[in-house]
């Protein structure tokens, strides 16, 4: 029989030594902060548990002080396992500081290894992360020296070579969801996320570990609907119930991201006119009637505001890889989450979708690019982010388009509301070298493959050729080789008269880009052939 019992309680149920599992994502989108302020809480009083392996399948908290970044103390977890550590920087300090044992997966693996789990499988068998830095050649995920054990291993099957992401006993499995019933029996209603708890606790409960399920509601036994239910109390040990819980980290409760209520149009508002929407609408640019797409954070993630203001958001399927299927994905810090969409999705089915082939684009972000084209999310100067989705959207892809500035640090440079581009001093970093600090994309990887690529800058866009990095637009008002090819560290391929990038991009005013849009063709993949 499951027990109900106070999150002070739960906290102290976990040993030292133990694995724990976390669900949830990013910024709180159906993360049990209860537990976890518990859990630190228990830590600092009694010094107990020790020297835990901490697991979240994205990376948890709040980019300061929530999530992950409270259980950041010294002695509590020996290992941490994660999609990312962006949303934590505690962590990633560690990692750095070489104070834990630091592993950054892809999360559609981790999300699908979950599964794996539950169902006693050896691991994960994945072409996922094959020739980046989690391919055990190449790292293998490590993110601290004292990171020694190998938990990917390269297998060939069928003379085809694979990822084998190993399964791992869970001793405490912790989950979040709206309602517990009297049994134990979990729903999800008021979630922006679904994530794999299911999963997460069949796989603790396989292993004789425990599971904790923190509510915010207790309804009677037999009163929640079988088809609401999505985790039965048969796999929940402990029920915490915390009526005071966000939905996200930002957001107390929106019906709209619960799926409740279909926002209008016109209530869904603009992004700010600057450069970072000059970007997202060149991306927007590449979108075509139909196009099946995902939208990474950062930059790319404004593209579903730009669709909104241009008017043409319903003939595309925006999706995010949490689950969110249609509609408009969040921006910001909420991002994960999503309004008027056509499906919230558990994230191991996303991500079987993602892996088959089903984008048609993949917007992403870049940190830093190289001469080969390929790129690095994942660790640059003292920032130890992780892969997060990326890996697994980027490799799936049909089109992958990367996005960002050219430079960093101290860049002043804005539209200049008349056609052009205003640059009034440049970053001091150049993100454009000649070699990556970690691979997350590889570019002849993906050129085997058959994928296209693009590369869109705040002044300059370029494509993947079979010569390396391909010059095609430039901002007006931009200098190609003062502004542009001289803040690259590497040669690129220059058409003789590169293309103006639109007018429009730079202009206030809505591009009325929806003809335009209409007429594109992007043709689907053909049946039978994978990405």
């Amino acid at each position: 029989m499951v027990e109900f019992i106070t999150a002070a309680e739960a906290a102290a149920l976990v040993r030292p030594r133990d694995c724990v599992l976390i669900g949830g994502s990013g910024g709180g989108h159906a993360v049990p902060e209860a537990f976890i302020e518990a859990l630190a809480a228990h830590y600092k009083e009694s010094g107990s548990p020790r020297d835990l392996s901490l697991v979240s399948i994205v990376s948890i908290g709040d980019w300061q002080e929530t999530g992950f970044n409270i259980l950041a103390e010294p002695g509590l977890a020996r290992r941490v396992v994660s999609g990312g550590f962006n949303n934590c920087p505690r962590f990633a300090a560690m990692a750095i500081a070489d104070e834990i044992e630091a592993y950054t997966l892809p999360q559609g693996a981790l999300s699908q290894l979950c599964r794996d789990m539950a169902a006693g499988r050896p691991g994960l068998l994945s072409r996922t992360g094959l020739h980046t830095f989690i391919d055990p050649r190449h790292g293998g995920g490590r993110q601290s020296p004292r990171s020694t054990e190998d938990l990917v291993e390269l297998v060939t099957v069928r003379g085809e070579e694979y990822l084998l992401f190993r399964s791992f006993p869970v001793d405490v499995a912790v989950i979040r969801g709206t309602t517990a019933d009297e049994r134990g029996n979990i729903s999800m209603e008021d979630e922006a996320f679904f994530g794999e708890n299911f999963s997460i606790a069949g796989a603790a409960h396989l292993h004789g570990g425990i599971v904790i399920a923190q509510v915010k509601q207790v309804a009677a036994a037999g009163t929640i609907p079988g088809k609401l239910v999505k985790v039965p109390g048969v796999v929940v040990d402990y029920v915490i119930v915390e009526p005071e819980q966000r939905q996200t980290y930002l957001t107390r409760q929106s019906a709209a991201y619960a799926g409740d209520l279909r926002l209008a149009d016109r209530s869904m508002q603009p992004i700010p006119f600057d450069i970072r929407k000059v970007i997202a609408r060149r991306g927007a640019m590449e979108l075509f009637p139909g196009a099946v797409v995902n939208l990474g954070f950062g930059v790319s993630n404004g593209i579903s505001a730009v669709a909104v203001e241009e008017g043409f958001y319903r003939e595309v399927t925006l999706t995010v890889e949490q689950g969110i299927i249609g509609g408009v994905p969040a921006v910001g810090k909420d991002a994960g989450a999503g309004v008027n969409y056509d499906m919230m999705a558990d994230q191991p089915y996303q991500f079987d979708f993602y892996d088959g082939g089903g984008l048609d684009i993949a917007y992403l972000s870049f940190a830093e690019v190289d001469a080969a084209g390929n790129v690095n999310v994942s660790r640059y100067g003292k920032s130890v982010n992780g892969p997060g989705g990326f890996i697994n959207i980027s490799q799936g892809a049909r089109k992958v388009v990367f996005s960002g500035t050219l430079t960093t640090g101290g860049l002043d440079m804005a539209p200049d509301g008349k056609g052009g581009l205003e640059l009034r001093q440049d970053g001091r970093t150049q993100k454009w070298v000649p070699e990556v600090g970690q691979v997350t994309f590889n570019g002849a990887y993906a050129r085997e493959r058959g994928q296209e690529v693009m590369y869109i800058t705040d002044r300059a866009v370029f494509r993947l050729g079979e010569k390396g990095l391909r010059l095609e637009e430039v901002a007006p008002g931009i200098d190609v080789r003062a502004d542009v090819l001289e803040r690259i560290g590497f040669p690129v391929e220059v058409r003789s008269e590169p293309r103006r990038m639109d007018a429009r991009l730079f202009r206030e005013a809505p591009m009325a880009m929806i003809d335009d849009f209409r007429r594109r063709q992007g043709g689907r993949r053909p049946r039978g052939e994978q990405a």
